[in-house]
């Protein structure tokens, strides 16, 4: 069966009210499906009105009433705020497997003012208040999604043209208090998140949802061997440095057990700073291959700069102090030493599988911009693989 792309848009509302993560969640581990792309967009009043032109379709299971509604819930929550004049923030996301429009489709859910039960993402997180005389009193679909596999091309496509212009890290979206300056840093779901279709990666970003801050740039994230390398390029030397001790003492007692002879303090150090380096690089080497599948020295040097085998999501947090509130929540390297109710003690299991990467300053957070482009707009390319050039 042919593969097909599906997408998720999560309303402005799911993202204030920090839901990402309990839907991201339930689409991945209840679906299959593989997670392509995510990118943030602040939709223009056109990119708005065109879409909203789409809407309703004699092709969609849900009520045509109920489709006129979120008509007009496009038109009015995801334009620009009237009052402030600044964009609205939505996600996108895409899917792509066998039968993704209907699966999508299924864990999403419709919508009625009648539910009785849990089991969609709607049911949960959107809401349909009638008055007694049936006129709406309050209505929050949670997130959107197209009802077949035509229609959503037609959309994917529509957004994708605007992809550029209204997408990507946004800029001016969050309202801030005179003199407040905010941040932003970077986070990277790391790979152990997605070795199998659970709600792993959902979880995590639940855990940063608590330092209150905004997520203003997102994409999925294929690291290649050269960006790893650049990545995590500062490492290195201090590994080379740090291991010295380590390395060197076990070289001492394997070398006297296995040849019966003392080494002196003096060539036990000898043995670090020849062993330390080495061990360094090796460790280096097991990161690289952690975060993109391949160690520099497993393929030629001409394919370092080909998209990783690992995935990972990239996000981009902004607000105040950002950078100590996501390293707080995140806690420290090794998950053993890692506080209860931090995201690497309770997902982390070693040093190197620990989770998430946060930056450690704004500075960080600059550098590791550059090399990871969360900007970047894969979604295009992603739409355009599928269905030719836009």
């Amino acid at each position: 069966m042919s593969q097909q792309l599906a997408y998720v848009i999560i309303t402005p509302y799911s993202l204030y009210k920090s839901r990402t993560g309990g839907i991201l969640s339930r689409l991945i581990s209840r679906t299959g499906l593989d997670l392509v792309d995510l990118r943030m967009f602040a939709p223009s009043i056109d990119l708005v009105r065109e879409y909203a032109q789409t809407i309703v379709s004699a092709h969609d299971t849900q009520d045509r009433k109920i489709q006129e509604m979120l008509r007009e819930y496009v038109l009015q929550q995801l334009s620009p705020d009237p009052k402030t004049g600044l964009r609205r923030r939505v996600m996108m996301l895409l899917f792509r497997g066998d039968e993704a429009v209907r699966k999508v489709r299924s864990v999403v859910g419709n919508l009625s003012p009648d539910r009785r039960g849990g089991e969609t993402i709607r049911d949960t997180y959107s809401d349909l208040i009638l008055d007694e005389d049936g006129s709406v009193r309050y209505f929050e679909p949670a997130v959107l999604a197209a009802p077949n596999a035509s229609e959503s091309e037609t959309k994917l496509k529509l957004w994708a043209r605007f992809s550029e212009k209204d997408g990507g890290i946004l800029e001016n979206v969050i309202t801030y208090n005179p003199g407040e300056r905010p941040e932003r840093t970077l986070v990277l779901i790391k790979p152990d998140n997605f070795r199998f279709a659970t709600g792993r990666p959902g979880n995590v970003i639940d855990f940063f949802s608590r330092t209150g801050l905004f997520i203003v740039g997102a994409k999925v994230l294929r690291m290649s061997t050269a960006q790893a390398m650049e990545f995590y390029g500062p490492v290195r030397e201090f590994l080379r440095t740090k291991l010295k001790d380590g390395v060197s003492a076990k070289a001492k007692d394997l070398l006297e057990k296995e040849f019966g002879f003392s080494i002196s303090p003096e060539n036990q150090k000898a043995l670090g700073d020849i062993l330390g380096p080495i061990q360094g690089d090796s460790q280096f080497d097991n990161i690289v291959r952690f975060m993109s599948g391949h160690a520099p020295g497993e393929i030629p040097q001409s394919e370092w700069t080909l998209p990783g085998t690992e995935k990972c999501i990239a996000l981009v947090y902004e607000g105040m102090n950002a950078v100590s509130k996501i390293r707080d929540v995140l806690g420290p390297t090794d998950p053993s030493k890692a506080p209860p109710g931090s995201i690497r003690r309770e997902f982390g299991s070693t040093i190197m599988v620990n989770a998430a990467h946060a930056s450690d300053s704004p500075e960080s957070a600059q550098r590791e911009f550059g090399i990871v482009k969360p900007g970047e707009n894969h979604f295009r390319q992603v739409i355009e693989e599928s269905y030719g050039k836009i």
